[in-house]
């Protein structure tokens, strides 16, 4: 997936302190001491339209530290809201095999930001279930905030776009009739990242391929212009019952190929290695271990 990425606006850890900067080709430039005393966090950041600023002030410094010397965190650390929007790809509204055509309107769930670690940080099997399970996604992330926001200014409202493994535990999900919240809620069960891509252009959501590989296989793949909920619906339908703020997360849906359609299914396991791939926004990748 060769689309460039315009620009990587990262939270991290380094030197034991949480910081924000700008991902380069040679290392990481920390905005942290030049802008920490006007935004504590990413999330500031995109409330004050300010991600730009970022990426200007990063143009042509020289790096302060390798990617090996930082820890990835969550983009956004205490978003409002992480909302999940299920089965938004036609195949994989192909696998419940009930006859049923496309819903009129898209399945929804929320996560809490405590399910989710950084790029380069191990998903966690609980030794409740082995049913660890991946999903990979693009996210959007709202900039400007809104209630009833009419479709065709929806993008007006994206700040950013990242990667999301949204991983889950599948038999908890099956504990109750209606919701799948108990499944999709472990502690350090998914991921999202690496890093927030700033949302300039429509052609960066419209029709990107997205892709997902587990130890290097491909699992899922499928491209964003065949969402049956296309990221515009997306905002517009959210905004109508919820209002949007700045920083709220939205995860948009998985293409079929998680591991719990292959015959028998296919869980993850300690060792493995999961790549979410979208372009023009990156690679996000994640490993597995078991809880202690």
């Amino acid at each position: 997936m060769t689309k460039p990425i315009p620009a990587r606006i990262a939270a991290f850890r380094a030197n034991g302190e949480n910081r924000f900067g700008v991902v380069t080709d040679e290392g990481v430039v920390d905005l942290t001491s030049e802008f920490g005393s006007r935004y504590k966090g990413l999330k500031d950041v995109i409330e004050a339209g300010a991600l730009p600023d970022l990426v200007k002030a990063a143009r042509g410094r020289a790096p302060d530290f390798s990617e090996d010397e930082i820890t990835y965190l969550i983009p956004v650390a205490d978003p409002e809201k992480l909302i999940c929007i299920g089965v938004n790809f036609p195949d994989r509204n192909a696998e419940y095999k009930d006859g049923q055509e496309a819903p009129g309107r898209p399945s929804m769930f929320v996560r809490f930001p405590r399910s989710f670690v950084g790029h380069g940080q191990n998903l966690v099997r609980p030794p409740e279930s082995e049913q660890l399970d991946y999903e990979g996604e693009v996210a959007i992330v709202i900039g400007r905030g809104g209630r009833r926001i009419p479709r065709d200014d929806a993008y007006d409202h994206i700040a950013a776009i990242t990667l999301c493994n949204e991983g889950t535990i599948r038999d908890w999900v099956r504990h109750a009739k209606f919701n799948v919240t108990q499944g999709k809620n472990w502690d350090r069960s998914g991921a999202i990242g690496p890093w927030l891509v700033p949302f300039t252009d429509a052609a960066q959501l419209d029709d990107i391929g997205l892709e997902t590989r587990v130890n290097g296989e491909v699992r899922q793949s499928d491209r964003t212009g065949r969402m049956m909920y296309d990221f515009r619906y997306i905002v517009n339908y959210v905004s109508t019952f919820t209002t949007l703020v700045p920083g709220d997360v939205i995860v948009c849906g998985t293409p079929t190929g998680a591991g719990a359609r292959f015959d028998p299914p296919i869980w993850l396991k300690p060792g493995d290695i999961i790549e979410v791939e979208a372009e023009g926004v990156g690679i996000l990748r994640n490993g597995v271990e078991d809880e202690a």
